[in-house]
């Protein structure tokens, strides 16, 4: 009975490394990636609509590659208000979203060239 306890914790215990491993080799990969150009992570898309009360704005965009998500329209957080200030609906952009407290937020904006 103990011999069993035993190797239930080990296996427990191994089990519960191995996530952190991966956890690890992910963490390291992305900032092995940190040194590329910003501009490289950027989305593209158009402006639909802007609501500065609720702080958010509407874009109908291409494949957002740093979260896996193909081309729609949808609604954003904006990271900070002024940034709802630079754009009017119609405007076509380019973009980076992260997920911020849950909320997939865009945190930088510029103009398309």
């Amino acid at each position: 009975m103990k011999n069993t306890l035993i190797a239930t914790a080990l296996v427990a215990l191994l089990g519960s490394a191995a996530p952190v491993a991966f956890a690890q080799a992910d963490h390291d990969a992305h900032h092995a990636g940190a040194s590329a150009p910003a501009e490289a992570s950027l989305a593209e898309g158009t402006v639909k609509k802007i609501d500065k009360s609720a702080g958010k704005l509407t874009i109908a965009h291409g494949p957002l590659e740093s979260l896996g998500m193909p081309a729609m329209t949808m609604v954003f957080r904006a990271a900070e208000p002024d940034m709802l200030d630079q754009v009017k609906a119609g405007d076509k952009i380019r973009f980076a979203v992260e997920r911020v407290g849950g909320a997939l937020t865009v945190t930088s904006l510029e103009p398309a060239q």
